[in-house]
């Protein structure tokens, strides 16, 4: 029939179809576009990090992390950010998992344990790089979801399980590799003895918002330790974290080594205790300057990341505002790519689900300027239950030097 006999309605939603790209042009596109963010990431935040490895390194650009994310969550999918994936859990920052896999030492023969399913990303990456991968997650609901995605991946050897998994898995054991991707006080009984003599445990050790990626070896049926990086993980979920010797006071917020003035024990002096993800910053000391140590920020790439972060509790509901305060001075200091990339000290407040409330900071700070204090007074989200501080250039150029940076309860007056 001649379209001018069409009835107008008809005619009209035809046309609309004739005039839409087919399905498989717009999936074929959206596939481009998460490729591309992909490999960006990857030559940003893995690469130009420091990650070496160049199986890891393919392992993180074939893996889409984004089928791993919720969909609110999607659009973040390829920033270099934890990101919540519900039941209080966040998935971890691509950096984290390519630097722990790759202190892993994985091998093409190895059979891997890991604690903390969450997403599944951690275990897809590493499905790519070892003969077989067996992950506990002990949120049912959690555990479920990660199963179902990573079976429509077709990673077929990847072994799930829901439950406690600081018991392991002793039918499966012993174990070439462990990895633990939530942070107990101290490795797990079971986990030593799952572990094959001369096997290898990545695991974050420490108190809430104080750990540190520790690389252990077993050795004689003992764990030698080498401890790698200040890092942050969320806490863990069940007995295990509520049984902890040490929790924070939500109702007392604070931070470590505000000064700089400690350093690391696990790097050379250029690394500051309790602080982590450091990237273009070092610590230097300032002793002739009658200073001490500082935290040193520099990059010449505009957009580049140049930042450190600490994360600290903070309970909404018994605290109504924080006093932040620091001293700083600045070279050269411009804007990166974006207007908006200055450099900040910002404090992200998150809620007991671990979702993002909302960003208070001080700044911006350009150009030259000597060792200026600089102070506000910020309020604290009801909902709040923990935050976390980050400051540097955040993609600006320059040179920027931080010290005493303090952030309390702000005290009635």
């Amino acid at each position: 029939m001649p379209l001018r006999f069409v009835p107008r309605r008809f005619a009209i939603a035809l046309a609309f179809l004739l005039i839409q790209p087919p399905f498989w042009a717009v999936a074929q596109s959206s596939r481009i576009q998460w490729e591309a963010m992909r490999q960006k990431m990857v030559d940003t935040e893995i690469v130009d990090a420091g990650v070496e490895d160049r199986r890891v390194v393919q392992a993180m650009r074939d893996t889409p992390r984004h089928e791993f994310v919720p969909l609110a969550q999607r659009k973040l999918a390829y920033f270099d950010m934890a990101l919540p994936i519900g039941s209080q859990q966040t998935i971890s920052p691509p950096f984290v998992v390519a630097y722990m896999t790759e202190q892993l030492d994985p091998q093409p023969s190895d059979r891997v344990l890991e604690i903390g399913t969450g997403s599944g990303y951690q275990a897809a990456v590493l499905s790519r790089l070892v003969s077989e991968v067996y992950t506990i997650e002990i949120v049912p609901e959690l555990a479920r979801r990660a199963e179902r995605v990573l079976r429509r991946q077709k990673l077929e050897n990847v072994k799930t399980r829901t439950g406690d998994g600081y018991l392991g898995w002793p039918e499966a054991a012993p174990f070439d590799k462990i990895i633990v991707t939530c942070s107990p006080e101290n490795p797990p009984k079971a986990l030593v003895e799952q572990l094959a003599e001369g096997g290898r445990m990545v695991i974050p050790v420490g108190e809430r918002y104080r750990q540190n990626l520790y690389l252990m070896k077993k050795v004689g049926g003992k764990l030698e330790r080498e401890a790698l990086r200040a890092t942050l993980f969320v806490p863990m979920t069940g007995e295990a974290e509520e049984n902890r010797e040490r929790l924070p006071d939500g109702a007392r917020p604070r931070i470590n080594n505000g000064s700089f003035e400690a350093k690391a024990d696990d790097e050379t002096e250029n690394r500051p205790a309790g602080w982590h993800y450091l990237r273009q910053a070092e610590r230097v000391d300032l002793s002739r300057e009658a200073r001490g140590g500082v935290l040193r920020f520099t990059n010449k790439d505009p957009g580049r990341s140049s930042q450190a972060l600490q994360g600290f509790a903070v309970d909404g509901r018994r605290v109504d505002s924080l006093d932040v305060s620091f001293e700083a001075r600045g070279e050269g200091i411009r804007f990166g790519q974006k207007p908006t990339e200055w450099p900040y000290v910002v404090v992200t407040f998150y809620d007991q689900r671990r979702a993002s409330l909302v960003d208070e900071a001080i700044g911006p700070l350009r150009g030259d300027f000597p060792w200026t204090e600089y102070s506000r007074a910020i309020p604290v989200p009801v909902k709040a239950r923990e935050a976390i501080v980050r400051l540097g250039l955040l993609g600006a150029v320059g040179q920027l030097e931080i010290d005493d940076v303090s952030i309390r309860k702000r005290s009635a007056e």
